[in-house]
């Protein structure tokens, strides 16, 4: 059989664009298949409420931390509670001092890692609880979350993020995400968490090097390497405002993504084909999607350009397609909103977008990288600027 220049052609663009559908659709189309039918464990009320210690690392959160306490201290959990505040910065040690709360302070930034490390290594209960100090949790949300520690085999339990985003956009991608876990965590495991509000056991708890700047996946990896399951619970959820700006929100997104790819190099080992239950989670619902199935997206419309010159209805068809995804995405950025249908397909090329972003700007640090942190105000107040100095500069630029 010969292999004709044109076959080339048709082969590479069919694996490009197979790697480019990987994460939207293929992986969750194959996630789907693989829960049909399975159902995660009801979890129950147990006999006796374990002990959870709520850890908060605050950093500029003195608008916001009072009333976390008061979120926490309201929560009606039947069990013993303790509360740790880790604030870097004196007005919100100050705000956060109250009687029955911890209150660990630095003197100085250390950042949210070794914030975290303080919290986590200072708590006295077997169940610790991660949540930050602006996420607004449902009610119930720590009952909700202990009713999984009945089982032995679950090691951790991520709770549901929720965004109040009058323009859709965001919500669609939260509800996506939600999806997505509900059917990870029925196969026996998800990776996909949040710092808005993840539990787990105490003992499973490695301190988290220095350098790293999720804290929260990588917790999840330390909890499966170890044996136990990481579980999703959407009924313990938080609620955050949406960014408030398509600029706002690009750039959240951007770090997002570089942060993530941080993770996965630091932790590559756990790429290889086989070597934890969640490896094809990794590649489908964070690798791919965040970086090779962006990279192939912009391949193809590099291939599709001369072949729609050489008269190529597909080419064209697809040249058309991505028009009408960045005039959607545009739409949505200049504040209109749109159809739904253009809405969905403006939040599909805007994740293709920051993804590419992120990739650059991974590959574009040097040594660590966080971002800076605006000094949080109350409702309808004007945000300080950023402190001028931050712990890692490199993937904190635009």
């Amino acid at each position: 059989m010969t292999v004709t220049p044109t076959s080339r052609r048709y082969v590479s663009a069919g694996l490009l664009g197979l790697t480019m559908l990987y994460g939207h659709v293929v992986y969750p189309v194959y996630i789907g298949l693989r829960s049909r039918g399975l159902d995660a464990p009801e979890a129950r009320d147990p006999e006796s409420w374990p002990a959870l210690t709520v850890v908060v690392a605050a950093y500029r959160e003195a608008a916001v931390i009072g009333a976390k306490i008061d979120e926490l201290t309201g929560d009606a959990y039947p069990g013993p509670t303790e509360i740790i505040i880790v604030a870097d910065d004196p007005a919100t040690a100050q705000a956060a001092r109250r009687p029955g709360v911890t209150v660990l302070f630095s003197g100085e930034r250390l950042g949210k890692i070794e914030a975290v490390n303080r919290g986590v290594e200072a708590a006295t209960s077997p169940i610790v609880v991660l949540t930050d100090a602006n996420a607004v949790m449902g009610p119930g949300a720590l009952r909700a979350i202990a009713r999984h520690f009945t089982d032995p085999t679950v090691g951790a339990v991520a709770g549901e993020k929720r965004v109040d985003d009058p323009s859709g956009a965001q919500g669609f991608y939260w509800k996506f995400e939600s999806w997505l876990k509900q059917r990870e965590s029925a196969t026996g495991n998800t990776l996909g968490v949040v710092g808005e509000l993840l539990a787990f056991r105490r003992e499973v708890f490695q301190r988290i090097p220095a350098g790293v700047m999720v804290d929260d996946a990588w917790i999840a990896l330390d909890v499966v390497e170890a044996g136990q399951r990481v579980v999703y619970e959407p009924s313990a959820y938080t609620m955050e405002s949406s960014s408030p700006t398509f600029r706002d929100e690009w750039e959240r997104r951007i770090r997002v993504v570089a942060i993530n790819l941080d993770l996965l190099w630091r932790r590559r080992e756990v790429l290889v084909p086989g070597a934890l239950p969640v490896t094809p989670q990794i590649w489908g619902h964070r690798l791919v999607r965040s970086s090779f199935g962006p990279m192939a997206h912009v391949t193809l419309v590099g291939l599709a350009v001369p072949a729609a010159a050489r008269g190529s209805r597909l080419a064209r068809l697809f040249l058309a397609g991505n028009a009408v995804g960045v005039a959607s995405l545009a739409a949505v950025a200049s504040g209109q909103r749109p159809p739904a249908p253009v809405r969905l397909v403006g939040q599909v090329f805007f994740l293709q977008a920051v993804a590419l972003g992120g990739v650059k700007r991974f590959l574009g640090a040097k040594g660590d990288a966080a971002w800076p942190k605006p000094e949080r105000v109350a409702p309808g107040a004007v945000a300080a600027a950023p402190p001028a100095t931050e712990d890692h500069p490199a993937l904190a630029e635009a």
